[in-house]
């Protein structure tokens, strides 16, 4: 009787690795076949999307791009004033498609509040941008208690507050996007930027976890997004170390909301900007530590410290 369950029990594990093997040819094919034919875009139109920091740069250029795609677009910022000239120059243009809405994204309490106000005032958001970011630039030493805790209260636990009030609305309808703002600084590690990129590196463990954490519970209409963009030229970086800035210019905010938006019509789970880096780094995460090490330092790419 044992050796039937066992060999059952064995049947079964050939079965599935057949199974796993089927679906990686198909995979790979498939991989191969979108880098030849554009991936299929979905539409936003009956989107609603919460952006966070949209006051300025990357966040300003995403409410008004997914605007222009026709979804409803909820601004949030510490900063009422810059979120609110965002809200009026994007209803300027597509009358009723943006509202403003102040919040400090590092207290829970304050975006339980602003969850409250979106649902009974737009809607159960549908698509979460987790955009809100600072990035002191200086050597770790140089970096006190408070400005180490402002920084995870911002990149990291902002992320957490907003899955806590937003999640549960989309994980009701099965339907929802969620899109992670964290950086070549969440997977290369670099000099005076020691706490920056350990909150981006977070950020892509968060993301990686909870797209899991869904899958695994059966909501199969939840698509994570994570963003890697490069150095962009939002004002965070005052000072870039750039050796070759014909091959790796300052990003501008416009294409890297461009980017982001294309990235999140196309439901990838990843995606870097400019785009090969991300592949770049897999391909030489495959090499020797010294050889990563010593083409890094050949691109030379960076930043310098610079007081805030």
């Amino acid at each position: 009787m044992q050796n039937q369950m066992d060999k059952m029990k064995w049947s079964s594990i050939v079965a599935e690795l057949l199974l796993l093997l089927i679906k990686s040819i198909y995979y790979f094919g498939e991989s191969i076949y979108y880098l030849i034919v554009p991936m299929p875009e979905k539409s936003l139109a009956d989107d609603i999307v919460l952006i966070t920091g949209t006051g300025h740069g990357i966040g300003k250029c995403l409410a008004m791009q997914f605007a222009n795609e026709s979804a409803k677009v909820v601004c949030v910022d510490i900063n009422e004033q810059s979120n609110a000239e965002t809200v009026k120059e994007i209803n300027s243009k597509w009358k009723g498609k943006a509202f403003a809405y102040t919040c400090d994204v590092s207290t829970l309490e304050k975006v339980r509040e602003l969850g409250e106000k979106v649902k009974s005032e737009v809607g159960t958001v549908t698509i979460l941008v987790n955009n809100a970011g600072i990035m002191p630039c200086k050597p770790l030493e140089a970096h006190d208690e408070p400005t180490i805790r402002k920084i995870f209260d911002i990149n990291v636990f902002a992320h957490f507050w907003m899955l806590d009030t937003f999640l549960p609305g989309m994980k009701a309808m099965n339907k929802g996007h969620l899109v992670f703002l964290s950086s070549m600084a969440g997977i290369i590690g670099l000099k005076n930027l020691v706490p920056y990129c350990a909150s981006k590196f977070a950020v892509r463990g968060l993301a990686e976890a909870i797209m899991d954490e869904c899958r695994d519970d059966g909501f199969t209409n939840l698509y994570f997004t994570s963003i890697f963009p490069y150095m962009v030229d939002t004002g965070l970086c005052k000072k870039p170390i750039i050796r070759f800035p014909s091959l790796l210019p300052l990003v501008t905010p416009e294409s890297t909301a461009k980017e982001i938006i294309s990235a999140v019509k196309k439901n990838l789970v990843q995606h870097s900007i400019p785009s090969p880096l991300l592949v770049i780094n897999n391909i030489f995460r495959c090499y020797p530590l010294k050889i990563s090490l010593d083409f890094k330092d050949f691109l030379g790419g960076g930043v310098d410290a610079h007081d805030d």
